[in-house]
């Protein structure tokens, strides 16, 4: 068994198998879920885990060379905004119906337990090299 990293096994398979240039959506409980793309749901109970959770552990495991998130983030959700322009200086906005729409080429979705609005963001994959 791992020691450290993430243990769930799903999670760990589905990251290994990304590549350059790949997306990963990364999104709360509320976000509609489309057909295509891998998911892995993540949600225990409402806010189990958290959205920052998730997030800071996925970034721990990957080189994101981009991120996109729905504008609608900044006064929906302060909180998540915070978060997210904390981690990515260069975060891309767009609406949301955009961003949902974009969810649709990812390679993988995360799906945390987060219960607040607008906790979503899209990474795009990048090389340690």
């Amino acid at each position: 068994m791992k020691r450290a990293g993430i243990l769930n096994r799903r999670l760990a398979g589905a990251l290994a198998g990304l590549g350059h240039g790949h997306e990963v959506l990364v999104c709360d409980a509320g976000m509609p879920l489309p057909e295509g793309p891998r998911v892995v749901d993540l949600a225990f109970r409402a806010g189990v885990p958290s959205f920052a959770e998730v997030l800071d552990g996925l970034l721990a495991e990957l080189v994101v060379e981009g991120a996109t998130a729905a504008r609608e983030v900044r006064a929906a959700n302060p909180a998540a905004a915070g978060l997210l322009a904390d981690r990515f200086p260069e975060l891309a906005l767009v609406p949301h119906e955009e961003l949902k729409e974009r969810s649709a080429g990812a390679r993988l979705i995360v799906r945390t337990g987060e219960a607040r609005p607008y906790a979503n963001v899209l990474l795009r994959c990048g090389v340690f090299f």
